[in-house]
């Protein structure tokens, strides 16, 4: 069910709410198939009898209808993947959050000084330094870690003390990592609380023609074992452009570290005004 705050500017709103309301604030007719979305608009109060999309909604839809820049952030926990982002438009910068198994969007309206901070927010980004390891990174394969991912999923829930010792025989078979890479990337599997894809995107020109520009990055959040940037593959990574031999190189990172990237995400205004 969609709902709205008036006084934070959050909205709930499912994909078919949005389809919706960008059809009927564009001024096109009601599209077929549509019409319990369009009761569940009038019950909220965020679109009248008469069919007129409630003024509040109208820098969140502008804003989505015409971004300047998208930053997208994939979460892949144990509760599967949730995307999350923001919008950024002329005038205005929305947010957008997931919620596990919840079919409603929360959009909310940020500040655009406070931009880093709520991509920070949206990544349960903490304070951490970088762990001292031993080694300077891992260096394994794509095709590794799906093995030592496969063996924790099949390990009974009963014998989580068995988790590391199944882990790294997985890993044993599957790639060439030694001491003190081995035991150390098993633990990293096994503590893995989240993968961060994170991506900005915004149109730019190419020999002329109109593209798409795009730069990210992925972390692993390992819980105790702190934050490791992905560094390959690096992001962004299409479809089909990864598999089982592709190299895995992870590398310890601290909150100063991560905080600088999210920063480097966003394209300068040089950028954007040779993309315009």
């Amino acid at each position: 069910m969609p709902s709205y705050d008036s006084a934070r500017s959050r909205f709930r709103l499912g994909k078919d709410h949005l389809t919706l309301l960008s059809r009927m604030n564009e001024g096109g007719s009601l599209p077929d198939g549509y019409g319990a979305a369009a009761h569940e608009l009038q019950l909220c109060g965020l679109v009248s009898e008469a069919g007129e999309v409630s003024v509040q909604l109208a820098p969140l839809l502008d804003t989505l209808a015409q971004p300047t820049v998208v930053i997208s952030v994939e979460s892949i926990g144990q509760q599967g993947l949730l995307e999350h982002g923001l919008m950024i438009g002329e005038q205005h910068v929305f947010s957008h959050e997931s919620w596990p198994w919840q079919t409603e969007v929360e959009y909310a309206e940020v500040e655009p000084k406070m931009l880093i901070w709520s991509l920070a927010r949206l990544l349960n980004l903490r304070q951490a330094d970088a762990l001292d390891v031993g080694v300077p990174c891992i260096e394994t394969t794509i095709g590794a870690m799906d093995a030592g991912l496969d063996a924790l999923s099949a390990l009974e829930p009963a014998l989580p003390e068995a988790a590391p010792e199944r882990v790294q025989h997985a890993l044993v078979q599957a790639g060439d990592l030694r001491e003190p890479a081995l035991s150390l990337f098993s633990h990293l599997l096994i503590e893995l609380r989240a993968h961060w894809r994170v991506t900005a995107a915004w149109h730019g020109q190419d020999r002329g023609q109109p593209t798409v520009n795009a730069r990210g990055f992925g972390i692993w959040d390992c819980g105790p074992y702190g934050y490791w940037h992905r560094e390959s593959p690096a992001e962004p990574v299409h479809e089909g452009q990864v598999g089982p031999d592709s190299a895995l190189v992870l590398r310890p990172a601290g909150t100063k570290h991560i905080w600088e990237m999210l920063t480097d995400l966003l394209p300068t205004d040089d950028e954007i005004r040779r993309a315009a």
